[in-house]
């Protein structure tokens, strides 16, 4: 028996002459987390959709638990769980309505102990009785989450689902999804944050329907050749305007109070930096090499594509 629950072979999705999603092998092991990141456009939400069932592959074949994606939909449907960019919550029913709704449909007939369950593991007991449309932003993702998760399915897959909420809300989701991997249960999911991507034990860089790599966050971002310094300065505005336009600087990004400046000869070309802010009048609060992130070797790779 293979050790993945997912696996694909040549996945391809087109829209007349557009491929969506252009030959993809993909394979997920039982109980990891599994991390899909890409510009808009790179196929992400396409891939999901036809994991999930909802699309029909154009060509190539795909296993989720065992059932053939093309002749054993139902059996994988019932199996999954799937929280989409726009999950639809019922904004005049209750929490404990929705909940309640949601169970009927994958008809979960003894649902009260698996949602009283849901909802306390997703705090969210003392609001059960407030309609959807009144919750913050935060609790709605949270009730979504539990909403996917009332009939116990085995993997769930989540579209971009910290998307427009707060930092606190996106960290108390993460707790949430780090304690339902501890269950045993499988994560795939896409997010534009690439601080998440940096929690999954597998990522895949996704760009024009393709993977450009797959591999745990730290041997990816072992590929990184080029060198980054975190700097502080006194002005980060023009610090960040007259770095981007310096030859030796291969890629700026402002990071809150810094800026980390991508290199490829750090003793060579951080000279030449010191030197081009000291003739702006620009000082160096502090300076000290860094590891690269996944969003330094993502900007990498797309730009040598």
């Amino acid at each position: 028996m293979s050790d993945f629950i997912i696996e694909t072979k040549a996945l391809v999705k087109h829209f007349g002459l557009i491929k969506a999603v252009n030959g993809i092998d993909l394979r997920v092991r039982k109980g990891e987390m599994f991390g899909i990141i890409g510009p808009d456009g790179a196929g992400k939400t396409t891939l999901m959709r036809m994991l999930c069932g909802i699309l029909e592959p154009s060509s190539g074949d795909a296993k989720i638990l065992g059932f053939d994606l093309r002749g054993e939909i139902e059996e994988i449907k019932k199996r999954i769980g799937y929280f989409s960019q726009r999950f639809s919550l019922y904004g005049d029913l209750t929490v404990d309505e929705n909940l309640e709704f949601f169970a009927e449909i994958h008809e979960v007939r003894d649902y009260k102990k698996r949602r009283d369950e849901l909802l306390e593991f997703t705090r969210l007991i003392p609001f059960r009785r407030r309609l959807a449309e009144q919750l913050s932003g935060g609790m709605k993702q949270k009730l979504a989450l539990a909403c996917t998760l009332i009939h116990t399915p085995e993997i769930i897959f989540l579209d971009e689902p910290t998307t427009g909420v707060d930092v606190v809300s996106r960290r108390d989701f993460w707790k949430i999804l780090s304690d339902l991997l501890k269950t045993g249960l499988t994560v795939v999911m896409t997010t534009p944050y690439l601080d998440e991507a940096e929690r999954c034990s597998t990522v895949g860089l996704m760009n024009k329907g393709e993977f450009m790599v797959m591999d745990s966050p730290g041997r990816i971002k072992s590929l990184m050749k080029d060198r980054v310094i975190e700097l502080v300065v006194d002005e980060i505005r023009k610090g960040f305007s007259l770095l981007k336009n310096l030859a030796c600087v291969v890629e700026v990004q402002a990071m809150g109070d810094r800026l980390n400046v991508v290199v490829r000869d750090i003793d060579k070309d951080y000279a030449e930096i010191e030197q081009a802010l000291k003739r702006e009048g620009i000082k160096i609060v502090s300076h000290r090499e860094v590891p690269a992130c996944l969003e330094n070797v993502f900007i990498s790779l797309l730009r040598s594509a």
